[in-house]
């Protein structure tokens, strides 16, 4: 069968053209790596902070921490979201102490001194003194900036404050495939918390790959056919040509026979979001990206956000947030634990295999690992790291 095959075929096979060295094993554990990376690639990069609707209502604000830097993301009375560095420039107290809550006036107060700032500008109000001395002004003294943007219904924020969400820039893997997914009127149905003890970057070279597939996720790979062949693309092998127009989802993806979404009974219960296209339907799942921390997956009946959140060095908890439509949740008799159950059980899969390889990178003789050709895309998570950190 090789002889059907075009000159091209070799260009088109999506693959590693040799053996490339991984990231420094010491990278996944050491504390002063961490730092560097927390310094770099999470406070240089634009991160997911929140579905819009949790910021929904005037003077509604949520905090976020990024390593050591607490940021806080406040709705304006006028409707517009601002993000500042949650500290005062009086002496630096943190001005909101919850995780989320309503402001009781337009003014973010210090609740140590009593310094007041516009929620909808950060500009320094008035302070607590009997007077101002000389040369003082309170136009030079307005809170710390921070990029925020709403995109498609959830709330992104970047420590530089001259930073742009341009979408065709920001995503690592592109979000074209949810042109049809109605996100802004999505509504959130479950959220879940895990920790596991690995470091970010393992849980990402976890989710970039499908080599571990068959073996850690056998329930999943029941339900998507080419998983069962440890790649995430048809076109992942040299062959792949020779099953080119194939129905069989084995060969050209999507779900099983009869399967519709990622749940437990792979039924979409009759609730498949009726914006989406055949193309879309078929397709059965697709996701975009955003290193370093958040994955969207949209299926034909909801969308899954997870984020990450890097506790330490061998350390991430991870959030993942189930969309559904509305009518969906209000359906009788719709029973959404068929969803999150699969969605759940996959993650904690996952974790699992992420936790085993943490555990052996701590190898005295290991200094890195290897990519093999099905690996391309952990190989350009980690030409984003380096370059990143350079």
């Amino acid at each position: 069968m090789s002889e059907r095959r075009t000159p091209d075929a070799e260009i088109a096979y999506n693959s590693l053209k040799q053996a490339e060295p991984g990231l420094p094993a010491a990278w996944y554990y050491d504390p002063d790596q961490h730092a560097r990376e927390i310094r770099t690639l999470w406070r240089g990069n634009w991160l997911y902070v929140c579905r819009s609707d949790e910021l929904s209502a005037a003077l509604s604000y949520r905090t976020f921490e990024i390593g050591d830097q607490n940021i806080v993301i406040v709705r304006a009375s006028g409707g517009a979201l601002n993000a500042f560095h949650n500290a005062c420039r009086h002496r630096g107290s943190i001005l909101c102490t919850e995780h989320a809550g309503q402001l009781k006036s337009k003014l973010l107060v210090c609740p140590y001194h009593q310094w007041s700032y516009a929620a909808g500008s950060g500009d320094l109000v008035r302070t607590s003194s009997f007077a101002e001395p000389d040369g003082f002004s309170k136009a030079d003294y307005p809170l710390f900036k921070v990029a925020c943007a709403e995109w498609r219904g959830s709330v992104f924020i970047h420590l530089d404050p001259s930073a742009v969400f341009d979408e065709k820039d920001v995503f690592n893997r592109s979000a074209e495939n949810f042109r049809n997914f109605p996100l802004e009127t999505m509504v959130t149905g479950y959220t879940w918390k895990t920790q596991i003890a690995c470091n970010w970057k393992t849980f990402w070279e976890n989710f970039n790959e499908c080599l571990h597939c068959p073996n850690v996720h056998p329930e999943l790979v029941e339900l998507v056919p080419l998983f069962t062949r440890r790649i995430i693309n048809p076109k992942d092998v040299p062959d792949w040509q020779d099953h080119e127009g194939s129905a069989d989802p084995k060969f050209r993806g999507g779900m099983r026979g009869g399967g519709e979404t990622w749940s437990s009974d792979g039924s979409a219960q009759g609730h498949t979001i009726a914006q989406l296209t055949p193309e879309d339907l078929e397709r059965g799942h697709t996701y975009c990206s955003i290193w370093p921390n958040v994955f969207i997956g949209g299926y034909p009946d909801h969308v899954r956000i997870v984020r990450l959140h890097p506790v330490g060095p061998e350390e991430t908890e991870l959030t993942a947030e189930w969309l559904f439509l509305p009518e969906t949740l209000a359906a009788e008799g719709y029973d959404i634990s068929n969803v999150v159950d699969f969605g759940k059980l996959v993650m904690e899969q996952d974790a699992t295999a992420c936790e085993l390889n943490q555990k052996g990178l701590h190898a005295a003789p290991l200094e890195h690992g290897v990519l093999m050709p099905e690996e391309y895309v952990l190989h350009r998570f980690h030409t984003w790291v380096r370059d990143g950190l350079a």
